[in-house]
Formats: C-alpha cells, sequence, structure tokens
C-alpha cells in the first residue's frame, strides 16, 4: 500500500462526483435520472478543454443524499459544491461557472 495524498493535493484542482445510484422504484434515484448521461457530459465537457485526467477528475458515487426525479446529484470537491436536479444539457453552464468556459479557473 502506498499513500498519495501529497500527489493527488499537488495534482488536483477539483474532483466531480455525480451520483449513479439506484433504488428500490418506490424512491427516486439518479440512475433513473440520468446519471450516467450527466457523467457523461461532464467527461465530455472536460475533454473538449483538455482537462480530462488533468487538474479536474470526475468519478461515479453512490447517493449523495440529494435524490430527485428531475436530474442527477453532483459534487464538486475539495470546493464544497453540491448540485441536484442536474440534467445533461446543465452540464455547459453548471462547469463553465464553476472553472470558466476555457476550464480556466
Amino acid at each position: 500500500m502506498k499513500r498519495q495524498t501529497n500527489r493527488q493535493r499537488d495534482r488536483l484542482d477539483a474532483h466531480i462526483f455525480v451520483c449513479t445510484n439506484t433504488r428500490g422504484s418506490e424512491h427516486a434515484c439518479c440512475a433513473d435520472a440520468d446519471g450516467e448521461a450527466v457523467v457523461e457530459a461532464v467527461k465530455r465537457w472536460l475533454q473538449d478543454r483538455d482537462l480530462f485526467w488533468s487538474s479536474v477528475s470526475v468519478g461515479t458515487t453512490s447517493c449523495l443524499g440529494l435524490c430527485s426525479e428531475g436530474g442527477a446529484a453532483l459534487t464538486i470537491q475539495p470546493r464544497d459544491e453540491w448540485f441536484s436536479d442536474v440534467r445533461p444539457e446543465d452540464v455547459p453552464d453548471l462547469l463553465a461557472g464553476e472553472f470558466g468556459s476555457g476550464g480556466d479557473r
């Protein structure tokens, strides 16, 4: 086992976590609210700006506690920003607001 904390702290500006959690049919969940499509939209936005595998990373996560039928939950850490009801079409404006239109923030 190797501790990589300092390496990641020095490399990453932010990590975007998108909920893709699945629940039983009686509850709203991000998987049913296009969570995977939101992940793909985030990746595409980062790739289009040459930020994928750079200072901004993206991953999926289980429940963030912001369940909704209106869209997926997303958090940007360590900025401590939290969003709910995120649809794939929301991603460009959301990320431009957080990282600038070219990712320069």
